[in-house]
């Protein structure tokens, strides 16, 4: 669980209504909270691969997104949203630029940011990890900066953390971090093209490269489970889950599949079914994929947070994979802790 242990926050139950016939499960496409009632996407503007933190230390909600809408993903810098309520975000600002001086390592390309807080002695810290175009190697590599505010302002540690591919291929973008509730320990996700995960030393600044796993589920189909890109683990009732996102970000058929472990770095069993997020195109609902999932406070009720292409750029001519929007639905589990399909809404 990102946040670690859970609060209750100040809208202690989240309603859900209004049932989106298109299927005889159920869910909903408005959500209500405290009287507000939203509807996806939850954020204005073009924004994706969004990170969701529940905050102990403010009482808020926190997400963290790729800044969307540049031609070849040439987005600089991180804007972060808060939330009383899960229903109403404010902009909170730019919280990390990659040029300048804040990241000197980085010329560009803030992608696919994870965050986490963690209680030390002296107070709240917040690790927030991000991938950017490093300038000495000319390729993406994953970076940390620290703060005493969800919201910043964020140090960057000066260099990357992760700058090299396990398996000699793919990307080092995409980044997840966790906490094995189980043990205490953190863990770092990551990869395009390959998965990786990696313990975390206490500093939370540099990894144990001793533990690096290569962790790609093998085989599956653009239809199915072949991995792509977006790993992020959460734990629930014993298990360790993996999510991840299938096909290209710019497809409409960009979708989530998941599968479980007994331990934070063991080898990922493939869920029957593996997809739990896809397009609805009879709806306008395209390229559903590249999540987060959080826990609401006190419950056993799951949110998943998600981005989809904007309905009104789906044409390739239009840049699909720069088009994207953040939303939220609800996430449950089938008694045996299977996750039941989730029905994206408007």
């Amino acid at each position: 669980m990102k946040s670690i242990l859970f609060s209750l926050l100040s809208c202690s139950t989240l309603l859900l209504s209004a049932p989106f016939a298109v299927s005889s499960q159920n869910c909903c496409k408005s959500r209500c909270c405290n009287g507000i009632v939203s509807r996806n996407p939850v954020l204005p503007g073009f924004h994706a691969d969004p990170e969701i933190l529940y905050s102990q230390n403010t009482g808020k909600y926190y997400i963290y997104s790729t800044t969307d809408g540049t031609p070849g993903w040439g987005g600089h810098y991180f804007h972060v949203f808060s939330s009383d309520n899960l229903c109403g975000w404010k902009d909170e600002g730019i919280m990390l630029d990659l040029k300048g001086d804040q990241v000197k390592w980085a010329s560009g390309n803030a992608w696919a940011p994870a965050i986490i807080e963690r209680k030390e002695a002296d107070g709240y810290k917040y690790y927030f990890y991000f991938s950017g175009h490093d300038i000495d190697s000319n390729r993406k590599a994953i970076g940390v900066a620290v703060s005493d505010s969800p919201t910043g302002p964020f140090k960057d540690l000066g260099h990357p953390i992760v700058a090299k591919s396990p398996v000699g291929r793919g990307q080092q973008i995409d980044v997840d971090v966790f906490q094995d509730p189980v043990s205490g320990k953190y863990y770092l996700y990551w990869g395009n093209g390959y998965m990786a995960g990696a313990e975390l030393n206490d500093d939370m600044l540099s990894i144990k490269e001793e533990t690096i796993t290569v962790m790609t589920p093998k085989g599956g189909t653009l239809e199915t489970y072949a991995y792509r890109e977006a790993p992020y683990v959460f734990y629930r009732d014993g298990k360790y889950y993996f999510m991840w996102s299938v096909d290209d970000t710019g497809s409409p058929n960009y979708h989530v599949a998941y599968g479980t472990s007994d331990k934070p770095l063991g080898q990922i069993k493939v869920a029957e079914p593996c997809n739990i997020l896809n397009q609805l195109p009879e709806h306008e609902i395209y390229g559903t994929a590249h999540n987060s999932v959080i826990q609401i406070p006190g419950t056993d009720r799951w949110l998943i947070v998600y981005h989809r292409i904007n309905k009104d750029y789906i044409e390739r001519e239009k840049g699909p994979g720069v088009h994207r929007e953040v939303c939220i639905d609800e996430m449950r589990f089938d008694d045996d802790g299977s996750i039941i399909p989730v029905i994206p809404t408007k």
